[in-house]
């Protein structure tokens, strides 16, 4: 937030609801990061998992499951900012990994995924071992009753047996 305050043109900075309650550590003094900087918040080198806001937690909890139980050791991205993106950390690990998976809580239809995975598909196709796949929700309005909207948005479950599914086909 501080440098979207900071930043001489207009910012809209999005908070998620879901993410308010999150306690954790806070170091001593001002955080101000760069507009426009992903960051890897879990290395890997089986696949590239690209995750935002509610859905980066959830990306690395399913991250550590499938590191746990099937070996497979994933790198996990938090965007951070969809404009500016920054496509070089997202293809800098995708040609690592050689694996790409998006998990968003939009539908699937026009989201930022499929422009993250249209942009892989331009610019290191040929780091790709399989098909980028995108994790979202379904494409109906996302409900407002809080169960029904846990069953629409991307689960730790989900996103763990979508990948573990991909990467041994």
């Amino acid at each position: 937030m501080a440098a979207a305050i900071r930043d001489p043109d207009p910012v809209v900075f999005f908070e998620h609801k879901s993410l308010y309650a999150v306690k954790g550590e806070v170091p001593d003094g001002e955080i101000l990061d760069q507009l426009g900087v992903a960051k890897i918040v879990r290395p890997g080198t089986d696949a590239t998992i690209v995750a935002l806001a509610l859905m980066v937690p959830r990306a690395l909890a399913a991250a550590e499951r499938l590191q746990a139980e099937h070996g497979v050791n994933c790198e996990v991205i938090d965007v951070r900012s969809l404009v500016p993106l920054d496509t070089q950390t997202i293809l800098g690990s995708v040609a690592r990994t050689h694996r790409l998976f998006t998990v968003e809580e939009n539908p699937r239809l026009c989201g930022w995924g499929a422009e993250i995975v249209s942009i892989a598909a331009d610019e290191c196709f040929y780091d790709l071992d399989g098909p980028p796949v995108r994790i979202t929700t379904p494409h109906i309005p996302l409900p407002s009753a809080e169960v029904l909207e846990d069953l629409a948005i991307p689960s730790v479950e989900r996103i763990t047996e979508t990948v573990r599914k991909s990467l041994s086909a």
